[in-house]
């Protein structure tokens, strides 16, 4: 059985019309130059950081590169923005929404256009404060650390796709499989 057969909905193609972007999954990672945008499934021992945000959405921290930030830049800044949190191992990334967009010109310059990728990744973190919450992003309400089978549930509130990904992330986490510890069965979204 393949993960696309496992997790039909992460896998299916879909529009975010947020972004004018029709997405397709995939576990073979984009090359550095289409990666736009990183978001980290991250843990704290055997448990999933979700950040609340003021409209009441659980996120994955992450966020849009700036111009020449490398993607552990990205990462170190975007986890400190919305989670108060820092690496405390080494950076996994495990797949990415490949995006093309519509729009005529990208959401920033330097960005690729109109194709690009969101990169997927996972990493251990320590929770080292409160979230910077600059003016230009998501302000951040409460962070906190769930079992994956809570994180599962709250993520969905932030896309149908998200379950999936969380429990695929949790699966290929290098600390070994989570869901297997976890929870074996996917929830109904």
């Amino acid at each position: 059985m393949t993960l696309a057969d496992r997790y039909p909905l992460l896998h299916a193609p879909a529009r975010w019309e947020w972004g004018g972007l029709d997405v397709q999954f995939s576990t073979d990672l984009p090359p550095d130059r289409l990666v736009t945008n990183i978001h980290v499934i991250c843990f704290v021992g055997d448990r999933i950081v979700l950040c609340r945000d003021d409209r009441d959405i659980w996120i994955l921290p992450g966020g849009t590169r700036e111009a020449g930030e490398s993607i552990e830049s990205c990462v170190i800044r975007e986890l400190a923005e919305e989670a108060g949190a820092e690496l405390a191992g080494p950076l996994h990334h495990f797949g990415a929404h490949y995006a093309t967009t519509d729009r005529p010109a990208p959401y920033r310059p330097w960005q690729p256009h109109p194709h690009k990728a969101w990169l997927w990744c996972t990493a251990d973190v320590t929770l080292t404060g409160h979230p910077t919450n600059p003016d230009d992003a998501e302000h951040i309400l409460e962070v906190r650390p769930f079992p994956l089978a809570e994180a599962i549930a709250h993520a969905a509130t932030d896309g149908p796709h998200l379950p999936e990904l969380l429990q695929l992330a949790a699966e290929l986490h290098p600390r070994g499989s989570l869901v297997t510890r976890a929870q074996t069965s996917r929830p109904s979204v």
